[in-house]
């Protein structure tokens, strides 16, 4: 495996945890320990990324947004601006 390979799969196992962690925190919000991991994951996220970036150029993905309460601003599937 090319050490470009290693480095998507690193990305993806940390986006993998964060979104894991975002979900457990959904049901836990008083959790102190995941809310601390949780922002560890996504600083490790961002230094991946850069990595990458410097190395191998943009990644070409789309990124969900980790924040908690992200789910909340986004429009439901009945409203009209989701449907543009």
């Amino acid at each position: 495996m090319s050490e470009q390979a290693r480095l998507r799969r690193r990305i993806s196992a940390v986006q993998f945890a964060a979104w894991e962690l975002h979900l457990y925190l959904d049901s836990h919000p008083n959790c102190a320990e995941a809310s601390k991991k949780l922002a560890e994951y996504r600083e490790l996220q961002k230094k991946l990324k850069a990595e990458y970036e410097n190395q191998y150029g943009p990644l070409n993905e789309t990124t969900r947004d980790t924040s908690r309460w992200a789910w909340i601003s986004d429009p439901w599937p009945w409203e009209a601006e989701a449907n543009e």
